[in-house]
């Protein structure tokens, strides 16, 4: 286990099925968490079962606002900001590309592509200004998807909105290496969330081919769990990989390869 004792860290779409692992993986770890998801209960939940000093914030991560609290409650709560899991994100129903209804793609572009802008907008000050009075480095991981890296037919919005968060990631990863700050995404493949879950029960008795169709791209041909997703998470977030900014790492059961 990486060691995050002392650090702060910022996380949203905490309650998701990838938010629950990474923090209780931090808080086992030592840090001190600033959690953030849509709903206040689910939020409070996840709080209550987490060792260790935990701050929540309930909200929408397309509202620019949202971030900007985010990074204040790290400062005047805990003094510092180590870490930043920009996590939150959706998802559309597969479609074509031209019955993707219009509100639905400016949703997702709110969410998964401008939410990411917000709060990295609101962090790289906080963390290059640390730098500045410290020397101590920060991280960011912008979680993205293997959509982000390759097309994804039936998901275009959703590949646009990921490719987008990409860009951002390497762009800032540039801007801020000398400035303290390392930005990297993480591109995983469809592993085992909940929301994929859900994805999978709205296909009822086709389930199993429901299942199939998603891997049939992945060399593996499985979903990833995502215990293996949470790995490549801590690798980006951990001091220890200081010489690693401007990457996507692909979690993809070898879908990227090809």
């Amino acid at each position: 286990m990486a060691d995050f004792a002392g650090r702060v860290v910022i996380l949203t779409g905490a309650t998701g099925g990838f938010g629950k692992v990474a923090a209780r993986y931090f808080a086992d770890a030592g840090a001190s968490l600033v959690l953030n998801d849509l709903h206040v209960e689910p939020l409070e939940a996840l709080a209550a079962e987490l060792s260790g000093n935990v701050r929540t914030i309930a909200g929408d991560i397309s509202d620019p606002e949202l971030s900007e609290r985010l990074v204040e409650v790290a400062l005047t709560e805990f003094g510092r900001l180590d870490v930043a899991v920009n996590n939150a994100g959706i998802v559309h129903d597969m479609a074509p590309l031209p019955k993707t209804p219009v509100d639905v793609a400016r949703r997702i572009i709110d969410v998964d592509l401008m939410g990411v802008f917000y709060a990295m907008r609101a962090q790289l000050p906080a963390f290059e200004q640390r730098f500045r009075d410290t020397g101590e480095t920060g991280a960011i991981v912008n979680v993205a998807s293997v959509a982000g890296v390759v097309g994804a037919p039936m998901l275009s919005v959703y590949s646009a909105a990921k490719h987008g968060v990409v860009g951002l990631t390497k762009s800032a990863a540039l801007e801020y290496a000398r400035r303290g700050v390392r930005v990297n995404a993480l591109c995983p493949s469809f592993a085992r969330t909940p929301m994929a879950e859900d994805f999978l029960d709205k296909a009822g008795k086709n389930r199993d081919a429901a299942e199939a169709s998603l891997v049939q791209a992945i060399p593996m041909r499985r979903l990833a769990e995502v215990d293996e997703v949470m790995a490549g998470l801590i690798f980006l977030a951990d001091p220890a990989s200081s010489f690693v900014t401007g990457q996507t790492l692909q979690i993809d059961g070898g879908l990227s390869a090809a």
